[in-house]
This record gives structure tokens, C-alpha cells and sequence, in this order.
């Protein structure tokens, strides 16, 4: 058993999802603990006692980063952890910037959950993002790249090939419920989307798709909301806005519709395309980042090109019920045998025990035991 403290800046989205698999898993396992800020972070829904947890005061501003600093610097210190797993890159940075003058800390396993340098911004940025990365990769012990594409990316950019390695985030199997969240009509096409509304998701690019076709047998119903900041959109007249709705509930949602769809610009990996695997539910996403890797095109769903809106237009007009349960067939089968969370979790624990075995100067009494 080691002592693990887990740190992320949100919770909320995908990050969560990842959080509850890791921490229900670790609970029995290791002595964790769990940090994360006050802002989009939902204590209620976290699978850790709360006791356990801890929420620091932040916002996304650098007025915040310093005291986000300290508040971890204090926990580590009353923590004395044998490992720090950190989750997304905000987080990464203050973490690594606090260990980067000690020549003694715990071990760093680090999981950006997306790379910044591979979001879609000026090429002098990518660049920046990357340099901070190799830096702060000096005070790290092991990475995670959570799909093919960010390792060879991460790889192209000069990250340490020693360090790194994929994890390919995964999810536990869900209990049926036979009573769906709303009704919908059988003779329509019933899409799901879920996530944040934003940019990197791909939202603005489904409702233009969407209100320049109207699509007469296609309804869309979307789960989640803005998370950084508000922003005003021109909805569809065939959506149905539903707002952010707790993840154990997900899986009714998805239930109900016949396909998920994934528009996303860039996508570190896109838990919600193995919650609709799960589910037997297709999904239509964009050719971005690790989808092609879960999806395969007319096989479990459909990749559509995101520079070409056309071709999102055209798949959605030709969907077809039969076919599209005869997709999430297959889905659930690819869900089974690569991105269940047993999977996932196995690897995290090797990890753990790997980089344990390796380090030459043990911060706490505990790493002896592995040394």
C-alpha cells in the first residue's frame, strides 16, 4: 500500500469520470487523497469520502496560481505521499513548479489528460506549450498519454521516450435501468450530445451544421452547458438544450437515443465515446485526436473530417435505425476489449509500483518498502 495524493484543477467533465474509476479503485488498494479547486468541482459526485478530499480556492487567472501553489505545497507537506498523481496541465504546472528547486519529493506520475501544445492555436504557442512541458518533464518520474496520437505527438515535440508511455482511459461496466430520462418519437433519429459547450468540443461547428440543415427526422438532445464562459448561441429548432446532468445518470441518457455524437476540434482521448460503446451506441465523431482510435468508420460509428462540415451534413442525413443498432453491437465488443477500466486501473498499478522500484532517494518511509 502506498500513499497517493491525487491533484486536478477541475473536476468537472470528462476529468471527473477518470477520477471516479482511478479512486474507487484505489480506495481498497492505497491511502489517497484527493485535491481539486472550489470552482467546477462537485464534491457530491466524487467516489472519495470527504474527508479525504480537499478544495482550494482558484479561478483560472494568475492572481490564483501562486495560492493554488501553496495550498498543494501545504498538503504535500502534511500528505508526506509516496506518490503524486496529477491530472491535466494546470495542475501539472504548479505541482512540478513546487518540486522543481527540491532535490527530495515524492514520485510524479503525470497525466495532462490532453496535450496544450495540440490544441488548435498559433503554431509559437504549441511551441511555448511544449517547451514548458520538456522542462517540467525533468521533475516527473513517469507520463501518460492517454491515446497512440498524443504519445507520438508528445514523441514529435521532444518529450522523454523513457518516461512515457499509454494509458488509454477506461470505464466500468454500467447497471441497466429500464426507464428512460424522456420520451422520444420512433420515427426519428434521436442524437446525443454531451459535453461542454465550448470550442474545443466542437460546439459551435454541430449547431451551424445543424441550423443550416434542418434535418426534419433528426432530434438532438444536449447534455452540459458553458464551464469557463458564457457564451450565446443560435440553437436549432430540433434541439432540446438539457443542461449538465450528473454522470451516473449518463448512461439513461444515452440509452435512449440510437447514436452520441463527438464534434470535437481536439480531444486529448473522449471518454464519452466509450460511455456510448458501452451503452451499444454508435457514435458520429470528427477525425481529431484519439477518436479515430475508438472509432472505427462504418464499423462501431463514423469519422467525419472537421474542416469539411458537408461531410458531418451527409452521414447525418443517412442514418438509419437498423444500422445504427447493429453498430453499437459491435461497440460494446471494442469497448470490452480494449477501454474497460479494469484494463486502465491494471496499468496505473504497475506504474505505480514500477516507478516505486525505481526511485534511488525515498522521500517517506513507505517508498523503503519498494526500494
Amino acid at each position: 500500500m502506498a500513499r497517493v495524493l491525487h491533484i486536478s484543477e477541475f473536476t468537472k467533465g470528462g476529468i471527473e469520470t477518470h477520477l471516479n474509476e482511478v479512486l474507487s479503485y484505489q480506495s481498497g488498494r492505497h491511502d489517497i487523497y484527493l485535491m481539486a479547486s472550489e470552482q467546477n468541482s462537485r464534491p457530491e459526485s466524487l467516489q472519495i469520502s470527504q474527508d479525504r478530499l480537499c478544495l482550494y480556492p482558484y479561478k483560472r487567472k494568475p492572481a490564483y496560481f501562486l495560492q493554488a501553489i501553496k495550498a498543494i505545497h501545504h498538503k504535500v507537506k502534511a500528505f508526506k505521499p509516496d506518490i503524486v498523481h496529477v491530472h491535466g496541465t494546470f495542475a501539472g504546472v504548479f505541482l512540478r513548479t513546487l518540486f522543481f528547486f527540491k532535490s527530495r519529493r515524492p514520485v510524479v506520475i503525470y497525466n495532462a489528460h490532453g496535450w496544450a501544445f495540440l490544441m488548435d492555436t498559433k503554431p509559437w504557442k504549441q511551441r511555448a506549450f511544449a517547451f514548458v512541458e520538456k522542462v517540467l518533464a525533468l521533475r516527473t518520474d513517469y507520463i501518460i498519454n492517454i491515446s497512440r496520437h498524443e504519445y507520438e505527438m508528445a514523441m514529435h515535440y521532444g518529450l522523454p521516450a523513457e518516461k512515457s508511455g499509454v494509458v488509454y482511459n477506461g470505464v466500468s461496466d454500467t447497471i441497466a435501468s429500464s426507464k428512460p430520462p424522456f420520451e422520444t418519437q420512433p420515427d426519428k433519429i434521436n442524437l446525443l450530445y454531451v459535453g461542454r459547450f465550448d470550442r474545443q468540443k466542437g460546439f459551435d461547428l454541430l449547431l451551424d451544421v445543424f441550423n443550416e440543415h434542418k434535418f426534419k427526422n433528426v432530434h438532438l438532445y444536449l447534455v452540459g452547458d458553458t464551464v469557463l464562459e458564457e457564451v450565446e448561441y443560435v440553437f436549432p429548432d430540433n434541439a432540446v438544450k438539457i443542461g449538465w446532468v450528473d454522470n451516473s445518470e449518463i448512461d439513461r441518457y444515452m440509452r435512449a437515443c440510437d447514436a452520441v455524437i463527438i464534434p470535437s476540434r481536439w480531444e486529448g482521448f473522449g471518454i464519452v465515446a466509450i460511455e456510448a460503446l458501452r451503452n451499444k451506441k454508435p457514435v458520429i465523431a470528427s477525425n481529431r485526436g484519439a477518436l479515430p482510435e475508438i472509432i472505427r468508420h462504418g464499423l462501431n460509428g463514423y469519422i467525419f473530417d472537421f474542416e469539411n462540415k458537408q461531410e458531418l451534413a451527409d452521414i447525418v442525413h443517412r442514418l438509419d435505425k437498423p444500422t445504427l443498432e447493429a453498430m453499437g453491437q459491435t461497440g460494446l465488443n471494442i469497448f470490452q476489449d480494449k477501454f474497460h477500466s479494469v484494463q486502465m486501473n491494471k496499468q496505473i498499478e504497475r506504474l505505480y509500483e514500477e516507478t516505486l522500484q525505481k526511485r534511488k532517494d525515498p522521500y517517506s518511509a513507505a517508498i523503503k518498502k519498494y526500494v
